[in-house]
C-alpha cells in the first residue's frame, strides 16, 4: 500500500541514512521512519504525527523534526500512521514493522487542503454569548492562574479583500474573574489594573495577513493600563456555521502573549514586601464568533 501511495518501496534495514543505522533497537521491536514534504517538496516542520496500533490504541507521536522527518521505534506489528499539519490534507495509512527491521516510508507529500469560506463583506459583532476571552498567568514561584473576562464587545468590518478587514474589541477591565473573589479585588486595585483609572481594555486592528490554510496574524494595538502597544494574534478560522435559529456565523480561536513590563505592570514595590505576584508573561487565550451586525 505505501509503495503504491508514496512512489517508493517500504525497506527494511538501514535506509534512511547513517544516522538511523546507528540506533539502538530492542530486539522485539523496529523502526519506523518517513519524511514529510509539502507540494512543492520543501520539508514540513512541526507536522503532527501518530502512530496507532491495530487496537487503535495510540503508540507513540509528536512533529517532525526541521527537516520534516518522523523516527519512531515500535515494537513489531501492524500500524496506522497519521500525519497531519494546518493546511494541508491529512495523510493516513497502514504499514508492518517487523523485529530489528526499518520499514523506511520515503517521502509522504501532504496536499494543499481547501480554506474554509470567509463570512461576507460587512458590518459583524462579537457575540458574546458564544465567545470567552480568556488568560493564564503564574503567581511567581506558585501554580498557574486561570481567569476570564465576562464582559466585552467588538465590531469586525469584513472588507471585499480579507486583508482589508478591521476590528475593534473594547474589554470591561473590571469584569475580570479568576473565581477568587479576593484576588479579583486585588487585580482590579491599583497594584494591578487600576481600573479606576484605566476602565477598559481595548484592542484595535486594521492589519489581517494570510499565513497559509486557515491560519491568519491579526496585528493591532492593545491599550492597557492607559500604554498602548502592538500585539499580534495568532488566530484559527474555523469556518461558518449556523446558530440555533439559523442565523449565519463564523468562529476562529486566537492566542497570544503579553508581557506585563511592556504595559508599565511592573509592581517592583510589592515583589520587595514578598507579596507573590503574576509572573511576567501572560498567555491570552481567545474563542470567538460574530453575527452579522444587526
Amino acid at each position: 500500500m505505501f509503495g503504491r501511495l508514496l512512489g517508493k518501496k517500504a525497506t527494511s534495514g538501514h535506509a534512511f541514512g547513517g544516522a538511523v543505522a546507528g540506533l539502538p533497537v530492542p530486539h522485539t521491536a523496529g523502526l519506523l521512519s518517513c519524511r514529510v514534504l509539502d507540494p512543492v517538496g520543501e520539508p514540513l516542520r512541526q507536522a503532527e504525527f501518530a502512530v496507532t496500533d491495530a487496537a487503535g490504541r495510540k503508540v507513540v507521536g509528536g512533529e517532525t523534526d526541521p527537516f520534516g522527518s518522523v523516527v519512531a521505534t515500535v515494537p513489531s506489528g501492524e500500524y496506522r500512521l497519521a500525519v497531519t499539519a494546518e493546511g494541508f490534507t491529512p495523510f493516513h495509512s497502514q504499514t508492518t514493522v517487523s523485529e530489528g527491521g526499518h520499514t523506511g516510508l520515503g517521502d509522504v507529500t501532504l496536499q494543499m487542503s481547501q480554506p474554509p469560506q470567509l463570512p461576507v463583506p460587512g458590518e459583524w459583532e462579537i457575540e458574546p454569548m458564544h465567545s470567552q476571552i480568556g488568560f493564564t498567568a503564574r503567581h511567581i514561584g506558585m501554580a498557574r492562574i486561570h481567569g476570564r473576562f465576562n464582559t466585552f464587545a467588538g465590531a469586525v468590518r469584513i472588507a471585499d479583500r480579507m486583508e482589508d478587514s478591521a476590528m475593534h474589541v473594547v474589554i470591561d477591565a473590571a469584569s475580570i474573574d479568576t473565581n477568587v473573589q479576593m484576588r479579583d479585588d486585588h487585580l482590579r486595585s491599583s497594584d494591578f489594573l487600576d481600573v479606576g483609572r484605566y476602565p477598559t481594555l481595548e484592542f484595535y486592528s486594521d492589519r489581517f495577513v494570510h499565513r497559509g490554510g486557515s491560519r491568519w496574524g491579526v496585528s493591532g494595538a492593545l491599550t492597557l493600563h492607559g500604554v498602548s502597544r502592538t500585539i499580534t494574534l495568532d488566530t484559527r478560522y474555523l469556518g461558518l456555521g449556523n446558530g440555533l435559529e439559523g442565523e449565519v456565523r463564523a468562529a476562529c480561536r486566537a492566542t497570544t502573549e503579553l508581557h506585563r513590563e511592556d504595559f508599565t505592570l511592573t509592581w517592583q514595590t510589592m515583589l520587595a514586601r514578598g507579596i507573590a505576584v503574576v509572573g511576567s508573561s501572560i498567555s491570552i487565550d481567545m474563542d470567538i464568533q460574530i453575527v452579522p451586525k444587526s
